[in-house]
């Protein structure tokens, strides 16, 4: 008997240290699972690189992204490689999902037909297949299918509300046949176009939803995304899973229109024009920043001091706005306990003119149309960090995978800074900086290319076989132009070899030897 009972007790202690092992091993993978890091990654669109105050020490009021820089890390030099047609927010967001450069991101994001492959590939997906949950809401604007690529998405919202484009289309084709005089387009634009003329002009107010801006539906955009980020929180909390949130606001771009207090933040009074302002860029149809253009047609032309001042006031006002909302969403995530194990990314698609150079959108590739912000903050990131190398703004995509201590796929065209991130390397990771731009079918690849390297930058414009040279260390604004100076031939030429040498990389078939000849005289 006394046998037996101990035979009953060593089994059932067996059972039980099997249970207790089987418990342990899944409490251990739960806890594994949850020292996953999340990644909340918050793009805006036509956002520049000194717009948040604590960056730029300038006008803008951005409290709530001030703090988000002061608890992270900053990113001065990070830049947007381009685009293949006037819609630069397209290309950067297909560069952005597929981890393809420019050209490549063309070709299978944009042409290619079956696209099954390059879907599995994409950034969000990548997540997906490490044990992540994904989610979206907020702009697209890429071409390809949304629904296989996130697990859960809201309010999928196009690249920007309606605002008069069609209206816009028709005044332009009467304006090239009647008249085509550039110092008369306002006569023939739509509401929210080619204003204001002078202060009287009332006809477009940015506080008021009457004109199809971002408050259709009774609620501006960025106020939605705000609270589908909450609920997006609030769903991924309830998960043991990991979570990569893909949150992208419309805001800053056009229509700009934000409610009046934060209009009344920026008195037209204090508005300062940029050093760099000009009444109109004098090559702007061989840049590719023609009226057709429709964000250079929102101003008037010339570019009155006036008209300038109200655009940049309602462009710091949405942004204003804009960092509330992001405020809204990092004491969401503090809320549910999620902030210390959650990178923030924070970055745009590009950046905007807003009357520098005489220009308004962003169809160029001086530094206020391609260069953005970039903040990171997060695990073992060191608070205050400041870093100066220049980077892509797609170099995210391998930096958040390595980040995760996921395997990066070989087809991503970026390369990841995670090491400079966390301290850890002062390197260059990129052999200078290339960009592109195009405009319109046919002429995809003739208007602007260029190199930045070493403090310099080199732009190309083949459209009229010009260049221009500056030393971006000596004159951030780039205003005087050292192409003419035979001081910098010799600086032309290198950078000229070293451009050669970024198309090769990124598949950039424009001959530009050809067309510069004069640089490479022999």
């Amino acid at each position: 008997m006394i046998y037996n009972y101990i035979v009953k007790v060593m089994i059932s202690n067996l059972k039980n240290a099997f249970y207790y092992f089987l418990i342990s091993l899944l409490i251990i993978a739960c806890n594994t699972t949850k020292k996953k890091p999340n990644f909340v990654f918050i793009y805006t669109d036509d956002q520049r690189f000194d717009t948040v105050g604590l960056i730029s020490n300038n006008e803008v009021k951005t409290p709530h992204l001030d703090d988000l820089a002061n608890n992270g890390a900053v990113f001065s030099h990070a830049y947007n490689m381009g685009a293949w047609h006037g819609a630069i927010c397209v290309a950067s967001r297909s560069m952005i999902i597929s981890g393809k450069s420019v050209w490549n991101a063309k070709k299978e994001v944009e042409d290619s037909k079956d696209k099954s492959e390059l879907i599995k590939n994409t950034w969000p997906r990548l997540f997906k297949q490490n044990g992540y949950n994904t989610y979206m809401t907020g702009k697209w604007h890429v071409q390809l299918p949304i629904e296989k690529i996130f697990d859960s998405i809201i309010n999928k919202r196009p690249g920007m509300p309606d605002d008069n484009r069609g209206l816009f289309a028709e005044g332009i084709r009467k304006w090239e046949k009647e008249s085509g005089i550039v110092e008369k387009l306002s006569e023939y634009m739509p509401i929210g176009y080619g204003r204001p003329v002078d202060e009287f002009d009332k006809t477009w107010n940015p506080d008021d939803s009457i004109h199809g801006g971002f408050w259709q539906g009774g609620k501006h955009w960025s106020e939605v995304l705000a609270d589908d980020a909450k609920d997006l929180i609030d769903n991924a909390s309830n998960s043991q899973l990991p979570f990569f949130m893909y949150l992208a606001f419309n805001a800053p771009h056009d229509p700009r229109q934000a409610p009046k207090k934060f209009l009344d933040l920026y008195p037209i009074e204090s508005i300062k024009l940029p050093p760099n302002y000009k009444e109109k860029h004098p090559y702007f149809n061989e840049i590719g920043s023609m009226p057709g253009v429709r964000d250079e047609s929102l101003a008037p032309y010339p570019r009155n001091e006036f008209a300038i001042k109200k655009h940049i006031q309602e462009y710091y006002a949405i942004i204003s706005h804009l960092d509330e909302q992001v405020g809204k969403i990092i004491n969401h995530l503090k809320k549910r306990n999620l902030l210390e194990n959650t990178y923030i990314i924070f970055t745009s698609d590009h950046g905007l003119a807003v009357g520098q150079h005489g220009l308004v959108g962003k169809q160029s590739l001086y530094d206020h149309s391609i260069r953005v912000p970039m903040i990171i903050s997060g695990p073992k990131i060191k608070k205050g960090s400041r870093f100066n190398q220049d980077i892509y703004l797609q170099d995210i995509v391998p930096t958040s995978l390595d980040l995760a201590e996921i395997e990066t796929s070989n087809d991503i065209d970026f390369n990841s800074f995670k090491k400079i991130l966390l301290n850890e390397s002062s390197s260059e990771i990129n052999d200078g900086i290339y960009g592109t731009y195009g405009c319109c079918p046919g002429n995809y690849f003739n208007y602007q290319r260029i190199i930045r390297k070493d403090g310099m930058k080199l732009m190309f414009f083949p459209k009229n076989q010009r260049i221009e040279l500056y030393n971006l260390e000596d004159d951030p604004y780039e205003i005087n132009n050292l192409a003419l100076d035979e001081n910098y031939s010799e600086t032309i030429l290198s950078l000229g070899n070293d451009f050669i040498e970024l198309q090769k990389k990124y598949s950039d078939t424009l001959d530009v030897k050809k067309i510069f000849n004069n640089i490479w005289k022999d």
